[in-house]
């Protein structure tokens, strides 16, 4: 897609859900089993190092991330699949957004409640985990702007360098590049903080607190598109015939 005038403004809502994604996969690494559940590159390496029986990577987490992060992406699908608006962002997308960041914000205060999960609850939350991360990507890809995607980077780097200066390219969309690189590392760092200074449940609710930021964000970029698009289209010729009498 080429881009308009209103990509820039859901950027901010997309940043803010890809540091809610680094602060997610901060706990999800450090606080919980080694798992990422918002970056499936990763896990699919560690559940084939986990298949091999190489080191102590966890094979049954880094597979229930993976089978819950599908999940969790065909619910997301079968939630917005044909829906439609007047801008690029149906209304079930931010349902599902907003529904998404409410289910991580009960489990931050559940953990807080309930104490550390171990077993059958470690794993629970790693699955739910990676099904919220899952339908968050569904949602974020309304939005058309498939340089920043808030789960994975890999892609935008290649973007990055392909259409530098450097590499013969104009550059014109590096800052939303280096803004998704750089908002997804923002949130492993923080989360990572979190982690230290606070606990696992802390850094989970401030993870959910970002991907509210972030619906909000996209409502807003939404409303703007909204009645940008409402400014542009004709007067009907009847209403015309009125407003000149």
């Amino acid at each position: 897609m080429e881009p308009t005038d209103s990509d820039a403004s859901y950027l901010a809502g997309l940043f803010a859900l890809t540091v809610a994604t680094g602060l997610v996969d901060a706990v999800s690494y450090l606080a919980l089993d080694h798992v990422f559940t918002g970056n499936m590159t990763g896990n699919v390496l560690f559940v084939g190092f986990g298949l091999t029986g190489s080191g102590e990577v966890p094979l049954l987490n880094n597979a229930v991330a993976l089978v819950g992060f599908l999940a969790g992406a065909i619910i997301a699908g079968r939630l917005v699949h044909g829906r439609t608006h007047v801008t690029r962002l149906p209304t079930a997308h931010l349902l599902v957004l907003f529904g998404t960041a409410a289910t991580v914000l009960v489990t931050g205060a559940a953990w807080l409640v309930l104490g550390a999960p171990a077993g059958e609850r470690l794993i629970g939350l790693t699955a739910l985990l990676a099904t919220a991360m899952g339908m968050q990507a569904v949602v974020a890809r309304g939005t058309r702007i498939s340089d920043v995607t808030t789960v994975v980077i890999t892609s935008t780097l290649v973007n990055f360098a392909l259409d530098s200066p450097l590499a013969g390219g104009t550059g014109d969309k590096w800052v939303r590049r280096a803004g998704a690189v750089v908002s997804m590392g923002a949130g492993g760092a923080f989360g990572a903080l979190l982690i230290s200074a606070w606990s696992g449940a802390g850094a989970l609710l401030v993870a959910g607190a970002c991907m509210t930021l972030g619906a909000i964000g996209l409502g807003v970029a939404r409303h703007r598109e909204g009645r940008r698009a409402a400014g542009t289209q004709p007067i009907p010729r009847t209403n015309r015939i009125e407003a000149g009498r």
